[in-house]
């Protein structure tokens, strides 16, 4: 992940509720962000209720810069976006959060201050506001719903620069206590399997019995199995034979 002097500050601009600043820190937090800006916050600062929401994310709040104008929170940025939903009549660039993001992420590299800018939760960042920007983000949202939470804001962009900077798989398969089956364990059961169909007469008719055990042994070639399952399969086949060498029609009722 890009060091944490090289990341953009998150400046939440006359924020009204508390609370809604205490999730925005932890939205922050959740992708390694703990660069934060207030701008007259409605209720004074410190507050209580952006404390208690902020749960783990506290130090964000106890290390955010306050100002009383924006102008003061961004005097020392090189380049600023905008979140808003709407159309502002000002000719600026307006990107997706991932465009946003991928543009912040460069932009740090080179060693350029960068904030992001989230307006009050009633109706967003003034044309004033948004006049200082060199951009906006815009979230591809539904139109007949645009309004964001201030928080679900901070968490889509927070979510997008983690995604720019971190080195994340886009699938990983999760282990349960166990690994994969090597070629000699699924070979074996394979063996196991063909010894037993063929005691069963499962290969018939004789002339078409190689190409089924070809079939067969290619479906397990194929399966993703674990030493788990092979374990379980051998398992089966063993319980079954046994069924059917007490030769009762039963087992467990």
């Amino acid at each position: 992940m890009v060091q944490n002097s090289l990341q953009p500050a998150f400046v939440l601009v006359r924020p009204q509720m508390g609370e809604n600043i205490g999730a925005a820190a932890r939205a922050m937090w959740n992708f390694g962000l703990d660069r934060m800006g207030i701008v007259a916050p409605r209720d004074g600062w410190p507050n209580q209720k952006a404390v208690a929401m902020a749960s783990g994310a506290g130090r964000l709040l106890d290390e955010a810069r306050v100002c009383d104008t924006l102008a003061d929170a961004i005097r020392d940025r090189d380049y600023v976006f905008a979140t808003t939903a709407r159309g502002r009549g000002l000719t600026k660039p307006v990107m997706t959060p991932e465009r946003a993001m991928a543009h912040a992420r460069a932009l740090c590299e080179q060693g350029r201050k960068v904030a992001v800018l989230y307006g009050p939760e009633r109706a967003g960042l003034e044309n004033e506001d948004v006049a200082h920007a060199d951009a906006i983000i815009s979230v591809p949202v539904n139109p007949a719903f645009a309004s964001l939470n201030l928080a679900q804001a901070v968490l889509l962009n927070a979510y997008e620069w983690n995604r720019q900077v971190a080195d994340i798989a886009p699938e990983v398969l999760a282990m349960a206590k166990t690994e994969f089956a090597n070629k000699a364990e699924v070979q074996a059961l394979g063996d196991h399997y063909q010894e037993r169909l063929d005691d069963a007469g499962f290969f018939f008719p004789p002339e078409k019995a190689d190409g089924m055990k070809l079939n067969l042994r290619n479906m397990w070639s194929r399966l993703p199995l674990t030493r788990a399952d092979v374990q379980m399969l051998h398992g089966v086949l063993r319980q079954m034979v046994r069924w059917k060498e007490r030769g009762d029609g039963g087992g467990r009722k």
